[in-house]
């Protein structure tokens, strides 16, 4: 039987290294489990491997698609399948490296089967949202989900903007089509998830943030300054640089805030790990 081994953990904690040591054991490739890091042009915001730490080892789904593109855990699913399957006609072994959760979960348990959003759905919704703000579109979700509303992260407005365009693509509710129904795998899954002393993880973290800034993090994200408005600039690093680009608080305490910010993102992940048993 075909392997899948899942290298995840929160951000900062080794994933990157310990997922290439064992691609080079297996002589394998790497499929990025990454929301991020998918995205062309914010490599140091991101936290891409570059080339030297790569080593040589083919990685997927990584710097393809552009800043506007629309990416989800379900697109993820499938071209994840897809590629690990050609991995499996030349090697035994594919390895998968990511701190998505969702990502990570959509790959091994599935993700429920929904209707394909068509463009003349989604494009006019993004329009609306740009134009009228988040409030607008949690607005928007609670009329068609209530149910969901009151599940969802609020403050995740990929996942409300992906519940609404559901509800108007399906005519039903997010929650009477997610079935949280686990699927059959036809491979063996092998899951690693590093673990570090909290106060040896956020050390890593704070040093990240700092070597992030060395590498030219300013230059990254005012290049990218223009497209502010885009879900995927909606992340750690950014944000807080725009706001430092707006006048709304100095350098030092921007970076400080990426630090933090980090910290409690990772302190998110630890907690989503907590339910895996195995």
């Amino acid at each position: 039987m075909k392997k899948l081994i899942v290298v995840t953990g929160p951000t900062a904690s080794g994933k990157s290294d310990l997922a290439v040591k064992l691609a080079l054991e297996h002589d394998t490739e790497i499929i990025s489990a990454d929301s991020r890091q998918i995205y062309k042009g914010i490599p140091v915001v991101t936290a891409v491997p570059d080339m030297s730490q790569r080593m040589g080892v083919t990685h997927h789904l990584m710097e393809m698609l552009p800043l506007d593109a629309y990416y989800s855990a379900a697109m993820f699913e499938e071209d994840a399948l897809r590629i690990a399957s050609e991995i499996w006609k030349r090697r035994d072994v594919a390895i998968v490296c990511g701190g998505s959760m969702m990502y990570v979960d959509a790959l091994i348990k599935g993700i429920d089967d929904l209707p394909t959003v068509p463009d003349n759905i989604r494009l006019p919704l993004m329009d609306q949202w740009k134009s009228n703000g988040d409030d607008w579109l949690r607005d928007r979700l609670k009329a068609l989900d209530a149910e969901y509303y009151n599940k969802v992260d609020l403050a995740n407005m990929k996942r409300v903007f992906h519940a609404v365009e559901i509800c108007l693509t399906a005519g039903a509710t997010y929650t009477s089509l997610r079935t949280g129904k686990r699927k059959t795998r036809d491979f063996e899954i092998e899951r690693i998830v590093i673990e570090l002393p909290r106060e040896e993880l956020f050390d890593r973290i704070n040093r990240r943030v700092l070597n992030m800034v060395e590498q030219g993090l300013v230059e990254e994200v005012r290049r990218v300054y223009p497209m502010r408005h885009l879900n995927s600039l909606n992340t750690v690093g950014m944000k807080e640089m725009f706001a430092y680009f707006d006048g709304l608080m100095d350098f030092d305490t921007a970076v400080a805030r990426i630090q933090k910010n980090t910290r409690v993102y990772a302190k998110k992940q630890l907690t989503w790990l907590k339910k895996y048993s195995d």
